[in-house]
């Protein structure tokens, strides 16, 4: 079987620190709402129109040595997907950190799974 060249990197950037990530998940919320009326039909009336943000979950491997950031405390902080064969790259800015879990797997490394929300989404 042949190497396989893979899509692109994920870079999460605090104040200058580059961190690498194995897995990134972005979900974006549109800000849509229903609007419930008081109608016979019992049934949503329309929409009104919301503010955009950006759900990322990203996973970080924890390093040996101990030197990580304080993951439940990151605001102002910048995700980059990059496409390695010069395709394109896509920012979420303004990130800031809304919880923080832990996996341990025997066949692994250890990993922490960092939500967060994004402001916006620039292409680069």
């Amino acid at each position: 079987m042949a190497l396989e060249e893979y899509v692109g990197a994920v870079i999460l950037d605090l104040d200058g620190r580059e961190v690498d990530c194995t897995s990134l998940s972005v979900n974006e919320n549109t800000g849509r709402r229903g609007v419930k009326t008081m109608n016979r039909t019992g049934r949503i009336g329309g929409y009104t129109e919301g503010v955009k943000s950006y759900d990322l979950t990203l996973t970080v491997v924890i390093p040996k040595d101990g030197d990580e950031p304080a993951w439940g405390s990151i605001v102002g902080a910048k995700v980059s997907r990059e496409m390695i064969s010069g395709g394109g790259r896509t920012s979420y800015l303004d990130c800031f950190t809304v919880g923080v879990g832990t996996t341990f797997e025997v066949e692994g490394e250890a990993r922490k799974t960092i939500n967060m929300v994004a402001s916006r989404e620039v292409q680069e």
